[in-house]
């Protein structure tokens, strides 16, 4: 516990039979429960975790009921709520949880069939939002987080009332010299992408899994919903930021070359996770600034796209002109400039009100 607050770690893994161990036998003792989740391995790790559940030993928490809601009209609303996250439960990946004795600090919930990690997470969270638990972080079960920068993670989500803390490995010195050129590179591209879909312009190392969230954003979000494979941070800060949670950084060390195993093929993931984060953007713009209150740039988001989308023609005909060393007709020549300026300027004017609007949910 942080200041009477109960803390959950949630451990996607997926074949960490031989790193399991060392994130287990090294979790801090403030962490109340440590939810493995095993993405149906083809290894041990399941039996793997489960030599050190005595390890771990129980810790019995302070009962934490909800109130009983009275059966009257002025409560349809959340009694409607309740139900729901009753049966979200069948949109998630099938699973068995493993946890015989509720006061056990260690949990083990088994998918029945392999989802991703994002999936993993997903029912990660689902058991602590059941549970009642104030602030749940997650960690990989690779070993690539240090647990010592777990208290850094979560206490702004209890102590500020934070909504979502993630780490951010790329304010490190050492990340250059680090993280792998190919890995680095990626995700300073995806960074970038994932800024103006997500609309938290100020966040960078978007691909870190090292993260806390506070119960109340838990409960605002279709957990079943979330991306289900490596574009889940991405997708996370997307749905973050339509429900209008705050969120904060906070720097922490890159860590590799520990025994772990990539399973990412960067080739494969950054596409995927491009084309995820376009759709993302356009969904942002539509439920935030069109369905839930209505903003001009919403308008100028779109004027700006279709106006440089409409000037492409003419710059294509343009080119073949240059190329071809004839002169181009002015009347296109004057088509491309207009819808070009108009367009470019509309899509910043859109993205200066967008940082504008958003700015207040990023927390120094």
């Amino acid at each position: 516990m942080i200041n009477n607050k109960t803390i959950a770690v949630v451990i996607p893994a997926y074949n960490e039979e031989k790193q399991i161990g060392l994130v287990l036998q090294t979790m801090p003792e403030f962490v109340d429960r440590i939810v493995v989740v095993n993405d149906c391995s083809k290894d041990k790790t399941e039996s793997a975790a489960r030599k050190f559940a005595k390890e771990l030993g129980i810790l019995e928490l302070p009962e934490n009921i909800k109130p009983k809601l009275d059966n009257n009209i002025y409560n349809k609303a959340n009694e409607i709520i309740e139900e729901w996250n009753k049966e979200e439960i069948k949109y998630f990946v099938p699973a068995q949880v493993v946890h015989e004795n509720p006061n056990d600090r260690l949990v083990i919930i088994n998918l029945l069939k392999n989802g991703g990690v994002g999936s993993a997470i997903a029912r990660g969270y689902k058991w602590a939002k059941d549970n009642n638990i104030d602030c749940t972080a997650v960690m990989a079960g690779d070993g690539q987080m240090d647990p010592d920068e777990l208290f850094s993670i979560s206490e702004p989500v209890i102590n500020e009332s934070i909504d979502y803390v993630k780490g951010n490995r790329l304010s490190h010195k050492s990340a250059k010299a680090l993280m792998p050129r190919k890995r680095f590179v990626g995700n300073s591209m995806l960074s970038i992408l994932t800024k103006i879909a997500s609309g938290y312009w100020h966040i960078s190392d978007t691909q870190t899994g090292f993260t806390a969230i506070s119960n109340k954003a838990l409960n605002q979000l279709d957990l079943y919903k979330i991306y289900p494979r490596y574009g889940m941070p991405n997708d996370m800060l997307v749905k973050l930021n339509i429900e209008n949670c705050t969120i904060k950084e906070v720097p922490i060390k890159p860590i590799y070359f520990i025994g772990e195993q990539s399973k990412m093929k960067i080739r494969k993931v950054i596409p995927r996770i491009s084309w995820l984060l376009v759709r993302s953007f356009f969904k942002r713009i539509w439920v935030k600034y069109l369905h839930k209150s209505f903003h001009p740039l919403f308008i100028l988001y779109h004027m700006g796209i279709s106006l440089l989308l409409v000037s492409i023609p003419f710059g294509i005909k343009i080119l073949m002109k240059v190329f071809s060393q004839t002169d181009a007709n002015p009347v296109t020549v004057l088509a491309f400039a207009l819808l070009f300026i108009s367009g470019f300027q509309s899509l910043l004017f859109a993205m200066w009100m967008d940082m504008q609007d958003n700015d207040r949910l990023f927390k120094n």
